[in-house]
């Protein structure tokens, strides 16, 4: 019975491995890049569309037809759009988790980009909390294109007076992330102190603002060539990594909000107090099988390890949050750090200069007048 038993354990378990291995197979598969479809008639317009996996060349500006509002959307010309790190994941499919709804082998949603800004030129019978003419941001499917539709009570918002559509473009994803971070995660009181580890950053760079509009005193950390912009962002403190390592320095931080992961989670723990809070933002990019389950795992035992909470964030866009970062930018408290500005079929090159790591706060993508 012995030797049964141990037959049947080693056939289930070599039958498990057969299955892990088909499965990578599987997920991992990129199909080939597909034609476009015949144009049906009727209004089109122009927009970046990506029929498979991979890097940036399989982006390809394509006319396609403009999207019709339903009852419940608002269409929105676009005059600008951001470039974010998720547009890269989605393009290259990457961690391959992201396929199991993104789709296997090639992508469902052939169009790219997320962050917008523009004006309401249509609107839904059912739809009242915008008109047609309204300035509007916010978070949609495709917004590498001259039009979107959104359902008017997900994530979108008015614009505030007197921020452009560049600056307005440049904030849904990045600064919801900071603000759900700081504020939901970290839960951020006046006098406390914040460290921001990538400072100069898409995130980071409104992490700086939101955190000093929340009574912190903030240090950021960045390269030498990036000092200057966090201080001007409103940073307390500013550490150049590239000559001092805040994880062996004395100084105490009640939070830290790490969009790097350059240092490990014991490390962190010895600059926090006992009740200090590290919030990873993102997914750290360490291996496309195992993010961001690995990552989820380091936090979790971290936490069981030591007296401090270590938690994971990823961020989820709504209306409300749009509306709070629109009063911080209408009072005065913040402000994208662009640093450069494509064109609409230039988004190729927008994303590989996001990919080189190198970008200081957002890339914006013109695409009106």
């Amino acid at each position: 019975m012995k030797i049964r038993w141990r037959k049947w354990l080693l056939g289930m378990m070599a039958l498990g491995v057969v299955g892990v291995a088909t499965l990578a197979i599987v997920v991992s598969r990129n199909s080939p890049c597909g034609s476009p479809p015949p144009l049906a008639e009727g209004e089109t317009m122009q927009a970046i569309i990506y029929r498979c996996y991979g890097p940036a060349d399989v982006l390809k500006l394509e006319t396609i037809a403009k999207p019709e509002p339903a009852e419940d959307q608002v269409r929105v010309r676009v005059y600008a759009a951001a470039v974010n790190p998720l547009d890269k994941h989605y393009m290259r499919g990457t961690p391959y988790v992201l396929r199991l709804s993104a789709g296997i082998g090639a992508p469902k949603v052939h169009s790219l980009g997320t962050d917008f800004a523009g004006v309401v030129d249509a609107v839904g019978a059912k739809v009242t909390r915008f008109k047609v003419g309204d300035r509007v941001f916010g978070a949609a499917d495709g917004a590498f294109g001259e039009y979107i539709v959104r359902r008017a009570e997900g994530a979108i918002a008015a614009m505030p007076e007197g921020l452009d559509f560049e600056q307005a473009a440049a904030m849904p994803v990045a600064a919801v992330t900071a603000l759900q971070a700081l504020r939901d995660k970290a839960r951020v009181k006046p006098g406390q102190t914040v460290l921001i580890n990538g400072a100069s950053g898409g995130v980071g760079t409104f992490a700086v603002q939101i955190a000093k509009a929340l009574g912190a005193e903030v240090t950021g950390v960045c390269s030498t060539r990036n000092v200057e912009l966090v201080r001007s962002l409103g940073a307390d403190h500013v550490i150049d990594y590239t000559t001092t390592n805040f994880a062996e320095g004395e100084v105490r931080y009640d939070v830290i909000i790490d969009m790097v992961g350059n240092h490990s989670l014991g490390a962190l723990s010895e600059v926090m107090p006992e009740n200090g809070v590290l919030v990873m933002v993102g997914s750290v990019e360490k291996s496309d099988w195992t993010e961001p389950f690995g990552r989820i795992l380091d936090l979790s035992i971290a936490s069981m390890l030591h007296s401090q909470r270590f938690e994971m964030l990823l961020a989820t866009m709504d209306g409300p949050d749009l509306e709070a970062l629109a009063a911080f930018a209408s009072q005065g408290e913040l402000r994208a750090a662009i640093d450069t500005r494509y064109s609409l079929p230039e988004v190729p090159d927008a994303i590989r200069h996001l990919e080189t790591g190198r970008a200081r706060g957002k890339i914006v993508i013109a695409i009106a007048e």
